[in-house]
């Protein structure tokens, strides 16, 4: 097998086609260069110099075999640079979970931030809702995730990314929408209401029925993500509670209406991760969610 020095030594030949500059490049003498050339040679199998008294030239094994070489001492020479920025979060991977409502308002922005800050990191993203985000965290096959609360705060550390209000999406030209007020709960009364799974959208779901007070029986559709609902109200199928950045979203024949006896940033996402993840990246992530939001 043959080492690293005796491929540096054969890419400085080669490229120079000379012993003597190759020599002075590598800061050495003529004498060991050849030896290790023909060490090199022998380890092979092959000839890969042609040489005389007038010049060097390369074999066709050895215009072959420098493509490799070069490769090999390249990365010989990035290694230990890598490795410090594997070590210190600047290159490595990141899997970031999010929810279907975060891709349209928080994520773009975070992205950026990320390809800003660690340009050599790989991204994968993956949709989840949040129970599938927590349950992935603790497997170990996500790095971060982008949902909503509660978490266990024993094994999950959080960060509150932003809060917003939650919204009435109704038609254009509905009756609430022609309202020269905001929206009281008693003007909802015997509306068709399109609401959040009880299990998949568990968090709108709970926000939603502990501060209205929801008809049953006016429910009509029952889905798990925001887009569904909006394209519904669309559709003029009923009414739907969903965050104010589903505006985002801008789906046409839709308005969003204030409710008066909702509480303001009434819906929270974070940033959540395993405290025991030992990902630099991560770290590196963290500090740039902290910062972003000091900003």
């Amino acid at each position: 097998m043959f080492t690293l020095d005796q491929a540096r030594s054969f890419v400085a030949v080669a490229e120079e086609l000379h012993f003597g500059r190759a020599a002075e490049r590598l800061n050495m003498t003529q004498p060991p260069l050849s030896r290790q050339i023909q060490k090199l040679e022998r380890s092979v199998g092959v000839e890969l110099l042609e040489r005389d008294n007038r010049k060097v030239s390369l074999t066709a094994a050895g215009q072959a075999f420098l493509t490799d070489a070069r490769r090999l001492v390249i990365s010989a020479e990035r290694a230990p640079l890598n490795a410090r920025r594997i070590a210190s979060g600047q290159f490595g991977e990141l899997r970031i979970g999010f929810t279907a409502a975060s891709g349209f308002s928080l994520l773009g922005p975070l992205l950026s931030e990320i390809s800003t800050n660690l340009p050599n990191v790989h991204l994968e993203l993956f949709e989840m809702v949040t129970g599938e985000q927590v349950a992935a965290l603790q497997d170990g096959d996500i790095d971060m995730g982008l949902a909503r609360p509660p978490f266990d705060e024993k094994t999950l550390e959080s960060q509150l990314l932003f809060s917003e209000s939650l919204c009435l999406a109704v038609p254009t030209g509905h009756r609430l929408d022609l309202l020269p007020r905001e929206v009281l709960i008693e003007d909802l009364a015997g509306e068709a209401l399109i609401m959040h799974s009880p299990t998949k959208a568990r968090y709108f779901y709970d926000l939603v029925v502990r501060q209205i007070d929801i008809e049953h029986q006016n429910v009509i559709h029952t889905v798990s993500q925001i887009l569904t609902m909006i394209t519904l109200v669309a559709a003029g199928r009923g009414i739907a509670f969903v965050p104010e950045s589903a505006k985002l979203l801008g789906v046409d024949g839709v308005s969003y209406l204030r409710l008066e006896d909702v509480a303001e940033d009434a819906v929270e996402l974070h940033a959540i991760w395993n405290r025991d993840t030992r990902n630099p990246a991560l770290a590196k992530l963290a500090q740039i969610v902290r910062s972003s939001l000091r900003a």
